[in-house]
């Protein structure tokens, strides 16, 4: 019996001080881990202010590869969601929501040295009020580091349980944002380093069109003077094919990159017509898109060419039919297609040619961090000449040409489909008028009534 009263007293003891202790233990838990990155805030902000990239580095598919993941909510900012679903009780079930994201990313520019994203979590580790918070801060004599400071807060209120769950904090939580955060440097790290703040880019839903188009090159060597004379040459092939076989060209000139070389600058001219049906070599033939070449044709080396031989030049092509791109061969250069059609980010561009290529940069580098899918070979980048340069009699520049840049999106593997709009659009921020030389927005009477653009 006294043993009996022993081991209860024991017992009483062990109870007493296991809620005395739960009771002086802290009603919260905080654990945070920092790393510095070589990304410009503003990717960073953009990269972690939406779930689209979350499963390429949060580490929950290292655990278990089969996380499913599904996005929900808005696409970008505060309301955006991710839930996932694994049977590893590792990895479990739960979700995550961007509660909050200072300052407004229309407003991240140079000047701005810090911003905060917070997450909150729904998931079955123990206590409530969890959330995960990104600090970003500005770093770097040139302010082109950011340091990224990644923590988890819980509240375990009175409960006992859960306040001894604190003792375990750097289980879980802790591994979770260590290794995700390796994993999201990474992540930064394939996205072009260039800053595109000043881009306001729109997705357009583009429809199938009906074009004549001409394969070319250029050396970059020859610049501006080169590529116009390029692009002039294979114009003027696709207006005499047009003329042959009866059809009109119907809005401005399009160009599709192939390659923009450090050499050699590799690219279609087109240009839209107002029928799909045509015939070539006395057959009625209706255009279709283009299709991927085969692998052994991606192998091949681009032919050096110039404008007078077109890049991927068919041997023996034979008009009426079909080259590796699937594409009609109208003659010995110029080919029909249709082109466009799906979802594409489109941005402007005032100014000469020469800064097309940077806002294709600017592009890719924009859908990297908002999660949006590219492949750049299948489906090229394009650019439409909107406006065209105006000049007074002297020859000094009165409006610039504007140019619609466009980078073809398609759904992302990770289940996310492309958004309907960009945070941009979402805002309302208006894309850049056409200006004149002075960067203001050009008057209706400077400059001559804008083409119709062939991609909208």
């Amino acid at each position: 019996m006294t043993r009996v009263l022993e081991f209860i007293v024991a017992l009483i003891i062990v109870v007493v001080v296991g809620v005395v202790v739960g009771i002086i233990m802290p009603g919260s838990g905080h654990v945070e881990r920092s790393l510095v990155v070589s990304k410009d805030l503003r990717q960073v902000y953009d990269v972690v202010a939406n779930f689209r990239t979350f499963p390429d580095y949060a580490v929950l598919r290292t655990y278990d590869p089969k996380t499913q993941y599904t996005l929900s909510g808005n696409a970008y900012g505060p309301g955006s969601e991710i839930s996932w679903a694994s049977q590893d009780e590792k990895v479990g079930n739960g979700k995550l929501t961007v509660a909050s994201a200072k300052p407004e990313f229309n407003t991240i520019d140079t000047t701005v040295n810090s911003a905060q994203i917070t997450w909150n979590l729904d998931n079955d580790w123990r206590g409530s009020d969890k959330h995960f918070t990104l600090d970003l801060v500005r770093q770097g004599n040139t302010g082109k580091l950011t340091k990224i400071t990644w923590s988890y807060d819980v509240s375990y209120g009175f409960n006992l349980i859960d306040r001894y769950s604190n003792l375990y904090i750097h289980g879980q939580p802790d591994g979770l944002i260590q290794y995700s955060l390796n994993a999201l440097q990474n992540v930064l790290a394939g996205v072009p380093n260039i800053d595109y703040s000043a881009l306001d880019p729109y997705i357009s839903q583009t429809k199938p069109t009906p074009v004549l188009l001409v394969s070319t090159s250029m050396k970059r060597k020859d610049g501006l003077d080169g590529l116009n004379e390029a692009t002039d040459a294979a114009v003027k092939q696709i207006q005499d094919a047009a003329k042959k076989l009866g059809v009109q060209t119907t809005g401005p000139r399009i160009i599709f990159t192939t390659n923009y070389g450090d050499e050699t600058y590799t690219f279609d001219v087109a240009e839209p017509i107002n029928t799909d049906t045509l015939t070539v070599a006395g057959q009625s033939v209706k255009l279709t898109p283009p299709t991927p070449p085969s692998l052994n044709d991606q192998l091949q080396p681009a032919s050096s060419s110039t404008a007078a031989t077109p890049a991927n030049a068919d041997n023996n092509a034979q008009p009426g039919g079909k080259d590796r791109f699937g594409r009609l061969i109208v003659d010995n250069n110029v080919r029909g297609t249709l082109a466009f059609g799906g979802p594409a980010l489109q941005a402007v561009w005032n100014g000469t040619a020469a800064g097309v290529p940077q806002t294709r940069d600017m592009l890719k580098a924009y859908a990297q961090t908002h999660g949006y899918k590219y492949d750049e070979v299948t489906y090229r980048l394009y650019d439409i000449l909107v406006q065209p340069e105006v000049k007074d009699n002297t020859g000094a520049i009165q409006t610039y040409a504007q140019f619609s840049v466009y980078l073809p999106l398609q759904d992302s593997p990770n289940g996310g489909t492309v958004p309907q709009q960009t945070p941009e659009q979402q805002a309302g921020i208006k894309q850049p008028a056409v200006m004149n030389a002075n960067g203001q927005p050009a008057s209706s009477s400077s400059a001559p009534a804008p083409a119709s653009s062939a991609a909208k």
